[in-house]
């Protein structure tokens, strides 16, 4: 049966259920349900019949698909084979020209390496003849410098022979032994490096002086001239003047406890005597001291006098007191323009403002020694902002020493260590009095700087007590050297004259004997500005006529 008959089967077999169906509607509804049961029965058959032939029909077409795939694959196959023998053949014949060529490649090779070798091993035996005749030479030489060793050994001998004869007859004719006559030239040589020394020594200083003295001179006035400071410091002593002298009994309080609370709460000494409408206060700390000041002053305004009212003031004072310590430390850096200091180092600035030194105020020193440094930096053409802050910082020991052991230079030193200044500025601190060397221009910067403040005109002055001391010291030191007769203190410490006895120091030696002097007061004595030493030297020969 073919195709087209199956499906006009199909197609009549369906008008035949319809036409069924329509005529089944006009029965019974039990009938009509029936019907319908039946046709769907007969749909499903028919359905599995047609699904049947479907896939008989599909399995007869893979079928056929499948063996032509399998004959393809045959065919391939074959095709397949066929090239790879023919390419196994192509490449068996490759490998056996490669190889053909790389053997004759290492036969060649081989031949060389045999020829260089063979070059190798001629000159190896024309090197070992060569040796072997240079061995055969050295044998010669050695056996003739045996012989020349010999012979010189027994000069040797001869020549200490006659050096020991001659000895013996230079020490019986100059009557001295070889350790004496050893003793007088090393004491002869002495004495003629010392005066050669002593000569050399003055020349040096006189050229250095001559060079140097104009160019220093030049830049110390230009710096002296640029730095205008006050020339009148402030007094030490502070005095509170009265409205009356009535408020002394107000100020003393009954029995006493008004100034004795005042006296306790600052730590000064309330000094209330005949002195008319005043009362001193003195205290070895001056920052007390101007604590103690303004509350006395404040109280004094108030007019209420009583311990919880002093108590107030004081606290106050003191308040008042630390904010003028960090605004002139503030003050100070902005004149100086000097920026990044620790801010425990510019209150320790502003404390300076109350400390003296010599009756030179300790703040407008370091203000004036850090200007003097600015100027001579750039004059030298260093950093001047380094110099500057070294200058300022100098004498920053001096804000504490009464608080703290130890000297200005050490307490210094510690502080700008503990809050991270630089090492020049550290060196510059440690080494401003010659406590040690200076490392850097900056700190010799310092020192001539400091120096120059402290012995300007009425930038200093002395008590009674301390300018004859260190009249007395000097005298001590350059007499305490051997040869010096007398010595004298003259134009205020600032110049000795040193007496030597001429019979135990010739010329020569002066020149040595007054440095060594400078020397000794360098590192003795602290004191401003500079010392001239002069040593005389002098014959006088008396004679009467009778």
């Amino acid at each position: 049966m073919t195709e087209n008959e199956k499906k006009y089967k199909i197609y009549m077999l369906s008008l035949y259920n319809e036409n069924l169906i329509e005529e089944v509607l006009l029965l019974d509804p039990i009938l009509v349900v029936i019907v319908a049961l039946v046709a769907c029965a007969i749909g499903a058959v028919v359905a599995i019949i047609i699904r049947k032939n479907f896939v008989e029909k599909e399995m007869g077409n893979l079928e056929v698909q499948r063996r032509q795939i399998i004959d393809e694959a045959l065919r391939v196959a074959n095709e397949t084979k066929k090239e790879a023998e023919e390419a196994k053949r192509e490449a068996l014949i490759q490998a056996k020209e490669e190889s053909l060529k790389a053997k004759n490649d290492l036969d060649k090779e081989i031949k060389e390496r045999r020829a260089e070798v063979q070059k190798y091993e001629k000159r190896v035996l024309a090197k070992e003849e060569t040796l072997d005749r240079k061995a055969e030479m050295m044998e010669k030489k050695e056996a003739g410098l045996a012989a020349k060793e010999a012979t010189l050994e027994k000069q040797r001998e001869d020549v200490e022979e006659a050096h020991g004869k001659m000895l013996q007859e230079l020490e019986r004719i100059s009557g001295l032994t070889s350790e004496q006559a050893k003793d007088f030239l090393l004491k002869q040589v002495e004495d003629d490096v010392k005066h050669e020394t002593a000569i050399m020594i003055k020349e040096l200083e006189s050229r250095a002086k001559e060079e140097a003295g104009k160019k220093a001179k030049e830049y110390v006035v230009n710096a002296i001239q640029k730095c205008a400071a006050d020339h009148v410091s402030e007094t030490t002593i502070s005095l509170v003047q009265l409205p009356n002298d009535e408020m002394k009994g107000r100020i003393i309080g009954r029995e006493g406890r008004n100034i004795r609370t005042l006296e306790t709460m600052t730590g000064v000494e309330l000094i209330i005597d005949d002195t008319p409408e005043a009362v001193v206060l003195s205290s070895f700390d001056p920052v007390r001291r101007e604590i103690a000041r303004i509350a006395l002053e404040k109280l004094i305004l108030d007019g209420r006098i009583h311990p919880a009212r002093i108590e107030e003031m004081v606290e106050k004072a003191r308040k008042e007191v630390e904010t003028m310590m960090r605004e002139a430390g503030e003050e100070a850096t902005l004149e100086v323009g000097v920026h990044g200091i620790h801010p425990e180092l510019v209150r320790l600035l502003g404390k300076m403002k109350f400390r003296t030194s010599y009756g030179q105020n300790a703040l407008k020193h370091s203000i004036e020694v850090a200007q003097l440094c600015g100027l001579l930096a750039g004059e030298i053409g260093v950093d001047i902002k380094l110099a500057k802050r070294a200058g300022l910082l100098h004498d920053i020991g001096k804000s504490i020493d009464h608080e703290k052991e130890g000297s200005h230079i050490q307490i210094g030193v510690e502080l700008c260590t503990k809050y991270k200044e630089s090492a020049v500025v550290i060196n510059a601190v440690e080494s401003h009095h010659g406590d040690v060397e200076p490392e850097s221009l900056i700190a010799c910067i310092v020192q001539a700087a400091d120096t120059i403040s402290a012995a300007r005109p009425g930038a200093r002055r002395e008590t009674l007590e301390t300018y004859t001391t260190r009249l007395k010291q000097l005298e001590e030191i350059a007499n305490s050297f051997k040869g010096v007769d007398k010595t004298f203190a003259i134009q205020a410490g600032r110049e000795i004259r040193v007496m030597v006895v001429p019979e135990q120091v010739n010329d020569s030696e002066m020149v040595l004997l007054a440095r060594d002097i400078s020397k000794q007061i360098e590192n003795s004595l602290e004191y401003p500005g500079q010392i001239k030493v002069n040593i005389i030297r002098e014959f006088r020969v008396t004679d009467y006529a009778k």
